[in-house]
């Protein structure tokens, strides 16, 4: 198992090779507060790395969930968007957004790993 994370605070996971599964950092959610709405991106489309992919909101504020790197979203988390406050519960675990194949594994190779994302967080 391989997580990477992004500079926009979100993580990826490698446990297979069929999928990869992204959410949002602790950091993330700790920023947000209470996620009230999360909005999935659609299943079967491809995402550019960057391109939005979705939308999670809160009781302060909204924010952007960035494709961490290209691929086709394959599955989303149905038990997110009927229980958005999993993201705040366990965003690294059961809050989940989605899983996506991974078209360019370069991309995800030149994402940060754990001790760099919290060498990021240490400049926040």
């Amino acid at each position: 198992m391989t997580t990477k994370f992004t500079n926009d605070h979100e993580w990826i996971n490698i446990e297979d090779h069929d999928a990869a599964i992204v959410g949002i950092t602790l950091h993330a959610q700790d920023a947000l507060g209470d996620v009230v709405y999360v909005d999935l991106p659609e299943v079967g489309r491809s995402y550019a790395q960057g391109e939005v992919a979705g939308v999670v909101e809160s009781v302060k504020a909204a924010a952007d969930i960035f494709m961490p790197v290209s691929g086709e979203v394959v599955e989303v988390n149905e038990a997110l968007r009927a229980d958005p406050a999993l993201a705040n519960t366990d965003p690294m675990g059961n809050g989940w957004f989605f899983k996506v194949k991974i078209s360019n594994m370069m991309e995800f190779d030149g994402l940060m790993d754990s001790p760099a994302y919290d060498a990021l967080l240490k400049t926040l």
